[in-house]
């Protein structure tokens, strides 16, 4: 990961982490990279944040000073602004958005002109640019300075092309969507109700501070009530930029990204579209699925944690469907990025063509109670390294057997040890992730 760029683009506290001169430099080094041949014709959208017209006007203020035209799609959702610059030929896209973090927080998330998240190359060379470690770009003048372009329109394709993905309508269907009072907010409603659907809505109102406020799939206890208080045959709930979605069913049960990979995978390999009839994980998801994909033959990989790790495993064996237990779910047969509006629509396939509900269509799927906790320490590698540690470790491995796993990563972004233990009960969970950490503190490991 570079200085300011993670692997979800440039996020952290509007005008603290993340400053308006940040965003107008982004836009000075990508209307001028993109332009050195041509004229850069680059899209922005963004989430419902009060920061979001902040940095779209700066980000259009760089963009037109380095002589590109900067196309605003104004509210909408991430992966709309994936489909829209690969099928309208844009030179890249940008996304302003802190995803799931709240209000105050916001984020430059950059997508090249395929649709999938910018080489790690250009943001590096972005970074250099934000610390004048390179020489000044020049400034567009005369008729060479760009312009900025409504374009709505785009954001309006996307959701026919949402539209056109059903198989069926969704007539008679009583469908539940949390729209985390985000991107969801401006789309989602749109087609479920032009494919017929009697839709319920929620948190569809924002106020440029409520995004993921209790609501949305963060916070999916909200959509769980709801849903049995209407009696609702499925429900969705996004996240403030939409590119996840969990679910509920019909019982008011929870449906995570584990058991839509499940549901959707069986599904596409009973109908021959599963390529090479696997999935693409990462290395959180649950023990569970694993064991109910082996009982009827489904194969599966596994990557680090991130759905851009997912892509890439997806993108270089040719694999159509993988995600991660947070909701981002990718099918690669219609978009390039997690897409939790489209998410929903796959599984509202599987329901319609199957006839049967979400709850018994995931019953065959036993999830194994997971208990994570992060302890923060001095040095991650040292800490990771440690032979008491790594020994304490392989004792539990070796004490859960094929009853259970555990695992102990990094985080890429803080100085914490994640450590996390999935087994039959929550019992055993606490037990055996407490009898690591004791070890990591007893080794004088811990940060004071």
């Amino acid at each position: 990961m570079g200085k300011y760029f993670g692997t979800d683009g440039f996020r952290g506290e509007a005008n603290v982490v993340l400053t308006v001169e940040h965003a107008f430099k982004v836009g000075r080094y990508l209307g001028w990279y993109f332009g050195q041949e041509h004229k850069a014709r680059i899209v922005i959208g963004k989430d419902t944040r009060r920061s979001s017209y902040m940095f779209e006007y700066a980000l259009a203020a760089g963009l037109t000073a380095s002589g590109a035209d900067a196309y605003l799609l104004h509210v909408t959702t991430t992966p709309s602004v994936s489909y829209v610059v690969r099928t309208e030929d844009f030179d890249c896209g940008i996304m302003i958005s802190a995803s799931h973090n709240p209000f105050y927080d916001n984020g430059i998330k950059v997508i090249n002109g395929a649709g999938h998240k910018i080489e790690a190359e250009v943001e590096q060379e972005v970074e250099a640019y934000i610390d004048g470690e390179v020489e000044e770009l020049p400034l567009a003048t005369g008729e060479s300075i760009g312009r900025t372009i409504d374009y709505a329109a785009g954001r309006n394709r996307y959701i026919g092309h949402l539209i056109s993905v059903a198989t069926r309508s969704f007539k008679d269907m009583r469908v539940g969507l949390d729209c985390s009072n985000g991107s969801a907010s401006s789309i989602a409603k749109s087609v479920y109700d032009a494919l017929g659907a009697k839709t319920f809505v929620i948190n569809s109102e924002p106020d440029g501070t409520n995004i993921n406020t209790n609501c949305g799939s963060t916070h999916i206890e909200i959509l769980q009530q709801y849903a049995k208080d209407n009696k609702l045959d499925v429900a969705f709930a996004f996240d403030g930029d939409a590119d996840r979605c969990i679910a509920v069913d019909e019982n008011g049960s929870v449906v995570d990204g584990d058991l839509i990979l499940y549901v959707c995978g069986k599904y596409l390999m009973e109908q021959g579209r599963l390529e090479g009839n696997t999935i693409v994980t990462t290395i959180m998801s649950n023990l569970g699925l694993y064991k109910a994909c082996d009982k009827i033959g489904m194969k599966y990989e596994q990557t680090a944690v991130g759905d851009k790790y997912v892509y890439e495993n997806m993108l270089q064996n040719g694999f159509v469907l993988g995600g991660e237990q947070s909701g981002h779910v990718i099918f690669s047969k219609h978009a390039r990025t997690g897409d939790g509006i489209l998410t929903s629509l796959m599984i509202m396939e599987v329901i319609m063509e199957k006839k049967m509900s979400l709850g018994k269509l995931t019953e065959e799927v036993q999830i194994y109670p997971q208990l994570l906790k992060n302890v923060r320490v001095t040095d991650k590698t040292v800490a990771r390294e440690n032979p008491a540690m790594k020994a304490a470790v392989d004792s539990v491995a070796a004490a859960l057997g094929d009853d259970g796993r555990i695992l102990v990563r990094e985080s890429g972004t803080e100085p914490v040890i994640r450590v996390m233990v999935e087994a039959a009960t929550d019992e055993i969970c606490e037990k055996y992730v407490d009898q690591v950490i004791k070890v990591i503190e007893a080794e004088g490991l811990c940060a004071n």
